[in-house]
């Protein structure tokens, strides 16, 4: 590219701004080309960075004012060597003043954000080398210009200095704590939030307990922001906020330990609102359950409080109700449906009982499950029935040694599971039966074998609703693998003569099924199996005939 047309570009604004556009465009020929045009303006450090300023200060089009600052943060802060130490000193003085001057000017927030990412970059960098020593003063000029926008702005610089420039803001920790709990209490909510995000950024950074606490006053009103933020149903600067509360709750838990009541209080009333999003009330649990997993750092510290974990139990529970009755899932033509029907709230729910039951203990869990699950497995609703089923195979693993002690009853109410009129609740039964298998094996198989084995083969008949088919043959396999041959033994001819069956007549999840538990039942009978050979071969090598296409391969 000749000087000539470079100095065309950076001579005439509305020539870079079409490169600009051109840089936004999806045609990738046009775009490439004006990348290759961008990369030799940037060999004139000055003029490249004056346009970018001046199509981020005066641009007409807000797409181009937000393209100028990221490549503004890019050119700054991430091409070594970067355009700032390239640039002449009256330019990098124009960018500080230009870039402080948009923070207020600028009447897009999407692209003060993108200012606000662009000047906290530079500043971490320029702070390590002293070079911008006034931006800490003229960032708490902003926030005490009870200008709302510009207050927001700059608590966002300062958030992101919070954990890029630690070091740099220790000696100023006394004056910015009463002034972000002042902008705590902002009537903006705005404010409240990027006040908010400064202090959590700071609690996660400092790694002294003692400077950690001058945040301590802060616990409350930023509970109180959340508040706001909900009863305004503003519920997405509400999950941000909870995304915050969850990363101090996993890095400092003991932050929290003098305000904890008031601390799971908020976070349970949020988990058990009904109407909330799915998003906000997962996050809330998240929070909640995050301080369960803290026996490391603060070990002990939630499951003192009253009531605490059969009140978490039983908002958990409710999660694994939202799941619907869908028609697909019913098709079981292959196992791309499985998930059909299960809504957020019933995938965190699943996932929060698991970890709850590793954190806790069975010691905790088992008597609040001990005194819900009955009472759901009896009731009218499907839903709870196969929630209380669905419970069972995620704490299984956590509460092991308290279940092996109870799983006679525990199994028995699998059992019942196998015979409920809704085909979901009978899945759910082989999937608690199975992970119960593994997680209480061997013992559930020796005490329970001759319960368990007989119901799998009926749910193995279950012609109408091969999902339920599949799955129990998954659980034969869970079965078999903590299972001793000779406990096998007595039910070898009932059971392969039922696989062979679903080898021949079921459909193809339930045939995978089939194969994949009549080679764990192989597995396990061993020499026992010999006996079996003359019957079983002939299909399986018909089988591998006939599976010729990709699908059956």
């Amino acid at each position: 590219m000749s000087a000539a047309d470079v100095q065309a570009i950076l001579g005439n604004p509305q020539n870079f701004e079409l490169l600009v556009q051109q840089l936004l465009s999806t045609d990738n020929a046009s775009r490439k080309h004006a990348e290759t045009v961008y990369e030799a303006l940037k060999q004139h450090p000055d003029g490249c960075l004056q346009q970018l300023l001046r199509c981020l200060r005066q641009s007409e089009q807000v797409e181009n004012r937000s393209f100028c600052a990221i490549m503004l943060r890019k050119a700054l802060t991430q091409t070594e060597p970067t355009l700032y130490t390239q640039s002449s000193p009256q330019m990098q003085a124009a960018l500080k003043t230009e870039l402080m001057k948009a923070l207020v000017e600028e009447q897009q927030k999407g692209v003060v954000h993108k200012v606000c990412d662009t000047v906290s970059e530079l500043a971490a960098d320029l702070l390590d080398k002293n070079a911008w020593p006034e931006i800490l003063p003229h960032l708490q000029e902003l926030i005490s210009s009870n200008n709302p926008a510009a207050m927001e702005a700059a608590l966002l610089i300062l958030a992101n200095l919070a954990s890029y420039s630690t070091d740099h803001l220790r000696p100023h920790l006394g004056g910015l704590t009463p002034v972000l709990g002042s902008c705590l209490a902002h009537s903006s909510i705005d404010v409240q939030v990027a006040a908010l995000h400064a202090c959590c950024n700071f609690i996660n950074s400092l790694d002294d307990a003692h400077e950690r606490d001058l945040f301590q006053p802060m616990i409350v009103p930023m509970l109180t922001a959340l508040g706001r933020c909900l009863s305004a149903s503003d519920e997405s600067n509400a999950q941000d906020v909870l995304e915050l509360l969850i990363e101090v709750a996993e890095s400092y838990p003991k932050f929290m330990r003098k305000n904890l009541q008031e601390v799971v209080s908020a976070m349970m009333q949020i988990t058990t609102a009904a109407q909330l999003e799915s998003p906000t009330r997962s996050l809330a649990a998240e929070c909640l359950v995050t301080l369960c997993e803290a026996r490391d750092k603060a070990p002990g510290m939630v499951r003192r409080l009253p009531n605490f974990v059969p009140t978490l139990f039983d908002a958990l529970m409710n999660f694994l109700l939202d799941v619907d009755d869908v028609p697909d899932w019913h098709r079981g033509d292959t196992d791309a449906y499985e998930d059909d029907g299960a809504n957020e709230l019933f995938d965190a729910g699943q996932e929060f009982l698991d970890r709850i039951a590793i954190a806790l203990g069975g010691k905790a869990l088992v008597p609040a499950a001990g005194t819900l699950l009955p009472v759901w497995l009896s009731d009218a609703d499907w839903h709870k029935r196969h929630a209380a089923l669905i419970c069972l195979a995620q704490i299984a693993e956590g509460c092991e040694k308290m279940m092996q002690e109870q799983v006679e009853p525990l199994v028995q109410m699998c059992l019942t599971g196998l015979s409920d009129t809704h085909p979901k609740v009978r899945w759910a039964s082989c999937q608690a039966l199975g992970q119960m298998c593994t997680d209480l094996g061997p013992e559930l198989q020796q005490r329970c074998g001759n319960a368990v084995l007989p119901a799998l083969l009926a749910a193995m008949d279950d012609f109408n609703n091969p999902r339920v088919q599949a799955h129990a043959a998954a659980t034969v396999v869970n079965f078999s693998e903590g299972c001793e041959s000779d406990l096998m033994a007595p039910h070898l001819d009932a059971l392969i003569a039922k696989l062979l069956t679903l080898l021949q007549q079921g459909k193809k999840i339930v045939q995978e099924g089939a194969l994949t538990a009549l080679a764990s039942v192989a597995d396990c009978s061993q020499e026992q199996f010999v006996r079996y050979y003359d019957a079983v071969m002939p299909l399986l090598s018909q089988i591998l005939n006939n599976a010729q296409n990709k699908e059956h391969r």
